[in-house]
């Protein structure tokens, strides 16, 4: 396949694509690719009645759900609910919010006997526990304590029958997808169906956890700029998971930093959640604002790898090159990358310039050569047309299914992009993913730091 040089972008700074002058399949056509993210398309979806009536059936049908329900919850918590038209905004803000902190309000002597379940007393384990949690996960709660040896560390504990619970929901997860086969067929597909109940139970398998979790803290052990909590592993169980004590701000105090340490945190997520991806093949499948922090000593740190996947090297491969392919305005590549691969049924009417424009509208922040500033309007309506493609330019790829081993990676993708636009952070994206693109040396102080660091360890 023969590549072209990659034409600069013609974006103005308000974000509107400009006219292509180049490109296999669009030569001569003049034709103009899509705002990225596409706000204005994204609010008349959301403003169709059978949208507002469809998402408020979810919300109260997972208002059911345990565990799976606060985990959806969390992810929404990212989007934008200003895209909801005005008359149901309110309505929308209560229901999500009801669903983020549906934590179960459970007395400590439970937890304290889920605890002493995997540990035995906890009096030969812990020299002081604090029994007010610090932070409630989607299947539990995370409490501070200091072991005998005077460490500081952070204990998440399973509330008392959460796998039970979470099994009955995915159960129950093929038919709520019947709910959503109007808006989004891919969720009715049993591959794809499979793959969410096996990504989401796997969340509740902490010994596994803990073992991704000492991996990719060894892997940033002295890293200059991030920072992975260790586990303890002698006191992590299969209901209890202990780790190292970071101290640190949350994400809502990084939100009123000044924009340049905003924006430093923000190349810092993209790099965790997005370069990982291309550069150690693995990933974490769930990139949300309550799983950052800033450390005291300034670096920022991760937490959470319940849902940290690894992926075949072909499939990562295969991103690589569509992404390329949409970068350089290569349609018919795309367009055969696709068919290749059963995303698009040749028969199905779909054409490579609506391939071109989708992959532009919902990943076009890695492609776009300019400082693109993010904010929550742009990162929600990015989410919600490649979801829900029903507009009239996507309207043939609305009815195309997506491999089930990418849909955690488009996931993990779509919602860093949410979680950057809560933070309000500006970037040439397109620069640092050049670096997993294109093999590219960093174009950031940031990523020149790390890659120093990198070679210094030989990696």
């Amino acid at each position: 396949m023969t590549e072209h040089p990659v034409p600069r972008s013609r974006l103005t700074r308000g974000g509107r694509l400009g006219r292509l002058a180049a490109g296999q399949a669009v030569r001569g056509v003049g034709t103009r690719l899509s705002m990225i993210g596409r706000p204005e398309q994204a609010r008349r979806i959301l403003a169709q009645r059978s949208a507002l009536q469809t998402a408020q059936q979810a919300v109260t049908v997972l208002g059911g759900m345990k565990g799976a329900a606060m985990k959806l919850g969390q992810m929404l918590s990212v989007l934008d609910v200003d895209l909801v038209p005005e008359s149901h905004r309110e309505l929308f803000r209560a229901k999500l919010a009801e669903l983020r902190d549906r934590a179960p309000e459970i007395p400590f002597a439970r937890m304290r006997t889920v605890i002493e379940g995997d540990l035995g007393p906890m009096a030969r384990v812990f020299a002081d526990f604090d029994e007010t949690a610090i932070a409630a996960a989607s299947i539990g709660q995370v409490y501070r304590a200091t072991l005998r040896d005077g460490r500081s560390v952070a204990v998440k504990v399973k509330y008392p029958g959460v796998d039970a619970a979470v099994d009955a929901d995915m159960r129950n997860l093929a038919w709520f997808a019947k709910l959503w086969k109007s808006v989004l067929p891919t969720a009715a597909d049993t591959a794809v169906l499979d793959e969410i109940a096996r990504n989401i139970t796997a969340e509740l398998d902490y010994p596994r956890e803990a073992r991704t979790q000492h991996r990719i803290a060894q892997r940033y052990r002295g890293h200059p700029l991030i920072v992975v909590p260790d586990v303890v592993g002698e006191y992590c169980g299969r209901h209890v998971l202990v780790s190292e004590f970071v101290r640190g701000v949350p994400f809502q105090q990084i939100q009123q930093l000044p924009d340049s340490d905003r924006n430093d945190v923000g190349e810092l997520i993209y790099r965790f959640y997005i370069s990982s991806l291309f550069s150690d093949h693995e990933f974490c499948g769930d990139p949300h604002p309550g799983n950052v922090l800033l450390a005291t000593d300034g670096r920022v740190c991760f937490v959470d790898f319940g849902l940290f996947h690894t992926m075949d090297p072909v499939h990562v491969e295969v991103e690589r090159t569509c992404l390329r392919a949409a970068c350089e305005y290569r349609a018919d590549d795309l367009y055969r990358e696709w068919v290749g691969r059963g995303i698009v049924d040749p028969g199905a009417g779909v054409t490579p310039r609506e391939c071109l424009e989708y992959v532009w509208a919902a990943a076009g922040w890695h492609l776009l050569d300019e400082e693109l500033a993010i904010t929550p309007e742009l990162a929600t309506s990015a989410v919600v047309l490649a979801v829900d493609p029903r507009q009239s330019d996507f309207r043939g790829l609305r009815r195309q299914l997506l491999p089930p081993e990418h849909v955690f990676s488009r996931r993990a993708d779509l919602f860093t992009f949410a979680a950057l636009g809560q933070l309000r952070t500006s970037n040439n994206w397109h620069r640092i993913a050049r670096e997993w693109m294109y093999g590219e040396p960093a174009h950031t102080e940031i990523g020149t730091t790390i890659a120093q660091w990198r070679a210094r360890l030989g990696r």
